[in-house]
């Protein structure tokens, strides 16, 4: 039988892209509001946002199916900075933010994502799960900011518990159709024939009005502002004191939207068994913040809830990020009087459902098999997501991981000594074992005592290998310290690159070219 060729036309793989694409828009026009709400500006600040962002990065990015808008963990830190100093501060900052990102991929630091240690990602996995989890309990109240209760709360967890259930169970019938989109369509369906008082998007959007007039204007403050911002510029804005206030928020902003892509894109890796290109989604991720940032609007980064909701629903390619933009911004323009039908719960219920999807239940039996710190390093990394963001944890986590693994290592080097006549002089034979760097350079040199030791002494690094500057001046030490004592030492088994290190010692190594070891040594370039 004959098998397709891999440039051949799939009709099958761009159905599942464009109806999962179709889901995702539907889930990204009440986060992407919320959001918008959360940095304290207008909502369709957020909508176009992720418009902007999710189409550039979408054609352009490195990882297909990932999905990429307006985003919580940055709304944070953008909030802060638009109550301190207004929104063109932060359209300012997104461009900024941007610049740095494609910095970022251009000198191809998008790799080091790859250092990341499974604990951190286990962690990073389940807090970013509670995250979605915690976000979903802001929508259990009403237009006035109460929280439901009575029959408009069990409305709500009826909604909730029958689209999860469609969700679990058509696809056990067939996967004609993501199960996702189906479950918002019925239960909306079923909303609008029973009748049910039930809180909808458009209830929520009314808090700034109505979807239709966000997009089409009211005359006051609604319509697409686009590029006009920049006329409206404060005076003096164009300065150095306007660089002071944008860059720290562009760091924060460019780290956590970075990293927050960069673990999406290791997740969305894992699930589908292919590799995405960091760099380039580095790259892609930039240009499109910088656009978003021009244009009047927050910006964004890679969303792991939307981008698992596209994945589950078999959207793999870059067909299914592109309809998941095209889709919201037919939302915004056409179809907003019918998305405002949707009831706020069974966009709940689906991230209910991402929520169960995206943490690792797994990770409590990993634990037992994990050393205490590992399991430390993950449980941190959940709590300080949650706490904090994703920027803090990740970090913490990394360097947390660093210096466990330098603590562990440096307790390996050791010494073995043995007694014996060398050039026919009383002698000792020091036989080093393990790793010679930062962290271990103190105890090596603890275990050496020239003081006692008698007129010749040598030092065997056969067993042993010296990774980093540190590790070659402690060496330096070391014979300076014999060399006082007016005792002669020899150095053995030290690798060509190790001894051109060498500048006290040098005149102390056996050279055999035949045994010596071959290996580079970190200088930190």
């Amino acid at each position: 039988m004959n098998q397709a060729s891999p440039n051949a036309f799939d009709w099958r793989k761009y159905k599942a892209d464009t109806l999962s694409g179709i889901t995702v828009s539907l889930a990204l026009v009440p986060e992407a509001v919320a959001f918008a709400f959360v940095a304290g500006v207008h909502p369709l600040v957020g909508l176009y946002a992720a418009i902007i962002v999710g189409f550039i990065t979408a054609v352009f990015g490195g990882r297909p199916g990932m999905i990429s808008a307006a985003a919580g963990s940055l709304a944070v830190v953008m909030m802060h900075l638009v109550m301190e100093h207004g929104a063109s501060y932060l359209f300012a900052a997104v461009i900024m933010m941007g610049v740095f990102q494609i910095f970022i991929g251009w000198m191809k630091w998008g790799r080091f994502i790859r250092m990341v240690p499974s604990p951190v990602m286990l962690g990073f996995v389940n807090g970013l799960a509670l995250v979605i989890l915690m976000a979903q309990f802001t929508q259990f109240t009403d237009s006035t900011g109460a929280w439901l209760s009575g029959d408009a709360l069990m409305i709500m967890i009826g909604i909730i518990i029958a689209t999860m259930a469609i969700i679990y169970l058509l696809p056990r019938l067939t996967k004609a159709v993501p199960s996702a989109l189906a479950a918002i369509v019925l239960v909306t369906l079923a909303v609008i024939f029973f009748d049910m008082n039930a809180v909808t998007v458009g209830d929520r959007a009314s808090v700034s009005g109505t979807l239709e007039s966000l997009v089409f204007g009211d005359g006051n403050e609604g319509g697409f502002q686009g590029l006009s911002w920049l006329t409206a510029l404060p005076e003096g804005f164009f300065s150095l004191e306007t660089l002071w206030i944008i860059l720290p928020y562009a760091l924060i902003l460019t780290v956590i939207g970075s990293v927050e892509s960069l673990l999406t894109m290791t997740l969305i890796d894992d699930i589908t068994e292919t590799r995405g290109q960091g760099n380039r989604e580095c790259v892609a991720l930039g240009a499109a913040n910088c656009t978003a940032g021009a244009f009047g609007t927050m910006g964004g980064c890679a969303l792991i809830g939307q981008s698992m909701i596209n994945v589950n629903s078999g959207g793999t390619g870059r067909l299914s990020g592109i309809s998941a933009a095209l889709g919201l911004l037919v939302i915004v323009l056409i179809a907003s009087t019918w998305i405002e039908m949707v009831p706020i719960g069974a966009l709940v219920g689906l991230m209910f459902f991402v929520v169960i999807a995206t943490f690792n239940w797994s990770s409590w039996n990993i634990m037992r098999g994990m050393s205490k710190m590992d399991a430390f390093v993950m449980v941190l990394v959940t709590v300080l997501t949650v706490i904090f963001d994703l920027a803090i944890a990740v970090i913490a986590g990394v360097i947390v991981s660093a210096l466990v693994f330098a603590w562990q290592h440096a307790q390996k080097v050791m010494v073995e000594t043995e007694e014996m006549e060398i050039d026919g002089k009383k002698g000792k034979v020091y036989r080093v074992n393990g790793p010679l760097f930062f962290a271990s350079s103190q105890n090596f040199i603890e275990m050496f005592s020239p003081k006692h030791d008698p007129e010749c002494v040598q030092i065997d690094f056969q067993r042993s290998r010296v990774y980093d500057h540190t590790g070659v001046e402690a060496i330096n030490n070391l014979t300076q310290k014999y060399k006082a004592e007016g005792k002669k030492v020899v150095l053995k088994h030290l690798s060509p690159e190790c001894q051109a290190l060498l500048k006290d010692a040098k005149d102390l190594v056996e050279v055999n070219v035949s045994e010596d070891p071959h290996y580079h040594v970190s200088l930190g370039k």
